[in-house]
């Protein structure tokens, strides 16, 4: 018991010994905190405009948008490099043959990208069946420890029997066959087999011909074409078929050939009586007799074939006492001799006028006694509207009449689309440049 008293002292001693300590620390923390005076702030000045507050902007992040619905706005896809060379016609003083020297070896067709040369080695004897072309190449070049890539395939089944001659030659052979390209890349030994290939085309520095070629492609169904104005030079993805095509136009131009130029106009008619037709007819008395030497009729519409006499001034005054005349498009296309030419009306037309899906397509030919023969066909986006076989003399124009709107989406009784057409040649003359300075 004794003991445990004595215990008990020794621990409330302990305890008031670290109740004084606790003490004697606030104390001396109290001190020192009255000891340590805050600054008072600086006066702010006082002043009678009061400053101005902006709301911060409120950005609101989403999800990206489908991009098969996003466009490309309107007037990005306005400018056009074209317009001041193609949309630009002057009635007034039309040259109907014009000649025009170029230096053939101007033209040159190359194909873009990488495409190292392939290993040296010969091959014998290589031989298949009936096999993808993909598969034969694999099999070729499998000793080579060449990869074979395709972008597009599988591609034709082609046979060979007892194959030899350089390892190039023969991968040109079977690719050929396939109706395909190839690429190689000889740091990762990959050989790369495509339908289609990106190709540049260098024309003479002259602007018909350039035009023309550009016709051209685009009435073989091309358009992603990327045309460099400083060169010179079209770019464009082709196939074989395209290819041979671009071949064979170039080869054209070693013989002068003729081309022929259209200067087209395309205006709507909306009759101030809307319950009745233009009355065409009246031509015949507006106009001396023989002003229209031929009318034929197409699946839609009708084509007139006049003489000078009745200009498009004179036509759209004589059209303006019946309709309200709107100017869709103006500008003109070149088709070379015998080839088939596009002009997309939208090109050269405004943006309300709904004719971004037109075009035009042409295949035309110079006969005896400068006689043009021009097949003319007029499309839409769903598809072909109307043909016409058309036979002039230089110095004639054809006048397309009887179109409804309502081919082209517009919804106005008795209204039509009117396209008038003057053909022109352009005679070219392959020269050097020595010559063609003297010219």
């Amino acid at each position: 018991m004794k003991n445990y008293a004595h215990t008990l002292i020794l621990v409330f001693n302990l305890i008031l010994l670290m109740s004084g300590l606790s003490a004697c620390i606030w104390t001396n923390n109290t001190d020192d905190t009255a000891l340590a005076e805050t600054p008072a702030a600086p006066a702010q000045p006082t002043s009678d405009v009061q400053e101005m507050a902006f709301d911060e902007p409120t950005v609101i992040f989403k999800d990206p948008e489908n991009p098969a619905i996003i466009r490309t706005p309107e007037g990005a896809n306005e400018l056009d490099l074209e317009t001041p060379l193609r949309c630009n016609v002057n009635w007034k003083t039309q040259q109907m043959v014009l000649t025009l020297p170029y230096i053939n070896s101007a033209f040159k067709l190359e194909r873009n990208g990488r495409d190292d040369p392939l290993p040296r080695f010969e091959v014998t004897g290589f031989s298949f069946d009936m096999m993808p072309a993909e598969r034969a190449l694999a099999k070729l070049t499998k000793e080579a420890d060449i990869r074979v890539s395709s972008a597009d395939g599988p591609y034709t089944s082609i046979s060979a029997e007892d194959l030899k001659g350089e390892f190039s030659e023969v991968i040109k052979m079977i690719a050929d066959s396939a109706d395909i390209y190839y690429t190689y890349n000889a740091k990762d030994k990959i050989l790369t087999l495509s339908r289609r290939v990106n190709m540049t085309l260098y024309t003479p520095p002259s602007r018909p011909i350039i035009l023309g070629l550009l016709d051209v492609i685009r009435g073989a169904g091309i358009t992603n074409i990327v045309t460099n104005w400083s060169d010179y030079s079209i770019s464009f993805d082709a196939d074989i078929e395209i290819h041979n095509k671009i071949k064979e136009l170039i080869k054209s131009f070693e013989n002068s050939p003729t081309l022929i130029a259209y200067d087209v106009s395309i205006f709507r008619l909306y009759p101030y009586n809307n319950q009745k037709d233009i009355e065409w007819k009246n031509l015949l008395n507006a106009f001396d007799f023989g002003a229209i030497t031929t009318a034929q009729t197409g699946v839609i519409g009708r084509v007139l074939t006049t003489t000078n006499d009745i200009s498009i001034e004179k036509l759209q005054q004589f059209l303006g006492n019946q309709a309200k005349i709107e100017v869709v498009s103006e500008g003109k296309f070149i088709v070379p001799n015998l080839w088939l030419s596009r002009f997309d009306i939208g090109k050269c037309s405004k943006p309300d006028s709904n004719a971004y899906g037109m075009s035009i397509l042409a295949k035309a030919s110079v006969e005896r006694k400068n006689e043009i023969f021009s097949d003319i066909t007029l499309e839409e986006t769903d598809g072909q509207v109307t043909q016409f076989k058309i036979r002039n003399k230089l110095g004639e124009n054809f006048l397309i009449i009887g179109l409804p709107n309502e081919l082209f989406g517009i919804r106005s009784p008795k209204s039509e689309t009117i396209i008038f057409m003057v053909p022109r040649l352009i005679r070219t003359l392959k020269t050097n440049e020595n010559i063609k300075n003297k010219i």
